[in-house]
């Protein structure tokens, strides 16, 4: 008898959340079968059993949320060599994680494209063609509890993703007529002035494992480190002549950097100049990183996920433009794996393509500082006495005053707007 636990998938990860069990009691298990789809404080991932055998009990229920290490099912006459029956699927990382969002899904033989539980409900929602239907954790909590076929509807999120407005859409009946009211006429406003449904009606949300991560450490990270806020102007001019000119150049199916991978770079070769720029304040201690990992922040589905450009500083523009944007995709097709998300040692925020000029970020935990970047906006500027027309953007440096002080940030941040006013150095 082998035991299946709960197994720590990154470095942050305290527990998860059981979505959809793949196997049920009595299956056969061969090595490799995909057993338990986790939610994890980074990732949707699928496990597979490393013990062949026969489940013999599930421990955990969907939707049930359990330390690392806690038992969640048990494998029966199989043998394991290390005594673990699970492992994430795909290929191993350095650092020893899979990569689950690399691994190829298999369909499952004939007869076991649908298994169903004692109260005959399926164990997993699949397609017509018995590949698993993406969707997010809420929309399959949501199906569940409506009754529906998570196979029969549409997804409108990314990838084709089921969300819970898909759900919703597909669980609300096509034409209600309204009931009619009992209320005396003007008792709606009486109940509104004393307060009882001034708000009217009150939907509440369960965060998922993500969210849940982003609450915590935003709150932690106020809470504990001093933030100090530092707003410096960039002269964009020559980085949108320099931008224009790399993009009339290319040729078809080249990637063209944006101005938030020229932003990425100048950080990544300031931040080998200032260490401590490129470090963390922990256990009344300087943490110095060898390696430039710049995060790039995207927003997800309800979420905010900042998957990591390894190595910034030893890239060129094309090279982290092409990873920004394949780690991006990944976020909002909920295909990226917790290697990804991990590992960085600073962050830039741009909410430049909303319209927004400037804005003050929260440093992430276990990093010095973070920069949020504003829009590049025409504005008239003052060069040799005269007023002229300039392409300007705003970019402010949030900093942990533990490990970064005032003259050192104001250095760091000076240097990439040098490095942003003079471009070519970016090529180097």
């Amino acid at each position: 008898m082998s035991e299946v636990v709960m197994p720590r998938l990154s470095d942050s990860m305290e527990e998860g959340t059981i979505l959809t069990w793949l196997k049920q009691v009595g299956d056969e298990i061969a090595i490799g079968d995909e057993l338990v789809e986790i939610e994890t404080d980074k990732a949707n991932m699928a496990y597979e059993a490393d013990t062949a055998g026969t489940l013999t009990e599930i421990l955990a229920q969907e939707g049930e949320t359990l330390p690392i290490g806690s038992p969640i099912a048990r494998i029966g006459d199989g043998d394991s060599a290390n005594g673990r029956s699970a492992r994430p699927a795909g290929p191993v990382s350095d650092s020893g994680l899979s990569l689950p969002g690399e691994s190829s899904e298999s369909s499952p033989p004939t007869g076991e494209a649908e298994t169903a539980d004692a109260e005959g409900q399926t164990a997993e929602a699949k397609s017509e063609g018995g590949e698993r239907v993406k969707a997010s954790p809420l929309a399959r909590r949501l199906a569940e509890e409506k009754g529906l076929d998570l196979g029969e509807l549409h997804g409108s999120g990314p990838g084709g993703r089921i969300v819970k407005h898909d759900v919703e859409e597909a669980g609300a009946p096509s034409s209600v007529a309204p009931a009619p009211s009992t209320q005396p006429e003007g008792a709606g406003a009486a109940l509104t002035s004393a307060g009882g449904t001034a708000k009217g009606e009150t939907e509440t949300r369960e965060l998922n494992k993500l969210q849940q991560t982003i609450a915590r450490r935003m709150a932690e990270s106020k809470a504990t480190a001093p933030h100090f806020y530092l707003t410096i102007e960039v002269d964009m001019g020559r980085a949108v002549e320099a931008r224009a000119a790399i993009k009339a150049a290319a040729r078809e199916g080249d990637v063209v950097p944006s101005f938030n991978d020229m932003v990425v770079k100048a950080c990544a070769i300031a931040l080998r100049e200032f260490p401590k720029a490129n470090g963390a304040y922990r256990d009344g201690r300087f943490e110095l990183y060898s390696r430039v990992n710049v995060g790039v922040a995207v927003a997800a589905e309800e979420a905010l996920v900042v998957p990591t450009i390894f190595d910034a500083d030893q890239k060129g523009l094309r090279g982290i433009a092409a990873d920004t944007r394949a780690v991006a995709a990944k976020v909002r097709d909920g295909s990226v794996t917790p290697p990804e998300l991990s590992g960085g040692t600073f962050t830039v925020s741009n909410l430049g393509m909303f319209g927004i000029d400037e804005f003050d970020a929260v440093v992430n935990m276990g990093q010095a500082a973070i920069l949020a970047v504003g829009a590049i906006r025409e504005q008239p500027a003052v060069r040799d006495g005269e007023i002229v027309p300039a392409q300007l953007m705003k970019a402010t440096l949030s900093c942990d005053h533990r490990i970064l002080y005032g003259a050192e940030g104001a250095e760091f941040l000076a240097r990439v707007r040098q490095l942003l006013e003079e471009p070519v150095s970016l090529a180097l």
